[in-house]
């Protein structure tokens, strides 16, 4: 399912990207931590699948997981 998702220099400077879109992984999870819904994101832009939208959620989940962890700064 990963294999949906691709980087290339030349289009919206590297990021990640749906591929054969435009759309960024970036943009599909800032929709969805804003509330939007699936079905939302998938009537919006008709030739995204659910698919290329849980290739987003595993790309997000994978590039969180590594061996450094930062500290954040405690707000009172």
């Amino acid at each position: 399912m990963i294999d949906r998702i691709t980087a290339n220099p030349k289009i919206l400077g590297g990021k990640p990207i749906i591929k054969g879109t435009r759309i960024s992984v970036e943009f599909i999870l800032d929709l969805l931590a804003s509330d939007v819904m699936e079905e939302e994101i998938l009537q919006d832009y008709p030739h995204l699948k659910k698919d290329d939208i849980q290739a987003c959620l595993k790309y997000a989940a994978l590039s969180c997981k590594n061996e450094i962890y930062l500290d954040l700064e405690h707000v009172a």
